[in-house]
């Protein structure tokens, strides 16, 4: 069986995981890490890194409209150094802009509500992240 992807979407309070299904062809949402309760997130990480058996991770980086990094896009280029000092597996990072959006609409489209989506954003960001890099690797 291959290796399966993990995709990110890496926020102040929260980072968001989806993973491939085994074949490799759809994104599937985890449950979201929470930062701010002051657990280790990157030891939650690496449970599921080893657990999901995961062989690459795809992570959004948030570049500005412009196309520049900004505040936010290098707090995830730190975050992916982390992750490439801690895991030994090639980390990718993908144009995440407006996923959170995009997010947000599938969600209000769907009726959920304002205090369901807010508990789910970070994992659909992450579905769309991995979802858009596994469409390009189909193509």
């Amino acid at each position: 069986m291959r290796k399966r992807i993990l995709g990110i979407d890496y926020g102040e309070k929260r980072v968001g995981l989806a993973i491939s299904t085994p074949i490799g062809n759809i994104a599937q949402g985890l449950p979201t890490i929470e930062r701010a309760d002051g657990t280790d997130y990157l030891e939650e990480l690496a449970d599921i890194i080893n657990e999901k058996d995961i062989g690459k991770i795809v992570i959004g980086l948030p570049k500005n409209m412009n196309d520049t990094i900004g505040e936010k896009a290098e707090e995830v280029l730190e975050f992916v150094e982390t992750l490439k000092s801690k895991f030994k597996i090639p980390i990718i990072t993908v144009d995440e802009r407006l996923t959170t959006v995009r997010a947000h609409r599938a969600m209000s489209e769907a009726k959920i509500s304002r205090k369901r989506r807010k508990k789910s954003v970070d994992m659909i960001s992450a579905q769309l992240i991995l979802q858009c890099y596994l469409d390009k690797l189909a193509h």
